[in-house]
């Protein structure tokens, strides 16, 4: 989460809060008042707002978003994520104690995910089929391991009631010899991304 949030007063003008939100390049500003935070105010919401005659009269206060979705800073990265996809908004801020300490956007989120499956890493990745009467994948990451694999993530393919593909996501390295055992207990090795 960024934790030097660019806040505004409620009874700032829309005009203000837009220019806040063009100068720091930022799409969301809660509203804090007394330390509290008030609402929230989203580059979306004010869209309506940006005809120059109507920005001057109308304050924050008349357009916040007044019991915007939050999260707790204690949450996990899956519990924002989820927020986020199911209300379809693109941040929450973060409160503790009724007092905001961050907020978390769509973009902290990606950031995070990218970061978690390595993909910004120097990688390799083998898509595997589980024969499931052979094995799981608990023995294909140990069969890995022995190979001198290092394994960085691994995804699930849940769109799919047939056999699901696994998705091992390895750090650079000799991928034959891997994809050779791997296919000797059974199992398919689909693809490989190298």
């Amino acid at each position: 989460m960024v934790k030097d949030v660019i806040t505004v007063s409620p009874n700032a003008s829309v005009k203000e809060a837009i220019e806040l939100m063009h100068r720091h390049s930022i799409r969301h500003l809660p509203v804090i008042e007394n330390g509290t935070m008030q609402g929230l105010v989203t580059e979306s919401n004010l869209r309506q707002y940006f005809f120059p005659a109507m920005v001057e009269d109308i304050s924050v206060s008349d357009v916040m978003i007044v019991n915007p979705i939050i999260i707790d800073p204690n949450a996990s990265v899956d519990s924002a994520a989820r927020l986020i996809h199911q209300f379809k908004i693109g941040g929450l801020p973060v409160l503790e104690k009724r007092k905001l300490v961050g907020i978390l956007t769509i973009t902290d989120i990606l950031a995070a995910f990218i970061e978690l499956l390595g993909l910004l890493k120097e990688s390799s990745r083998v898509d595997v089929i589980i024969d499931e009467r052979v094995g799981n994948i608990d023995d294909i990451l140990r069969l890995i391991r022995q190979e001198g694999g290092k394994v960085m993530s691994v995804g699930v393919e849940t769109q799919t009631t047939k056999k699901k593909i696994h998705y091992i996501r390895l750090e650079k390295g000799e991928l034959k010899p891997i994809v050779e055992a791997i296919e000797a207990l059974g199992h398919r090795v689909v693809s490989i991304l190298d």
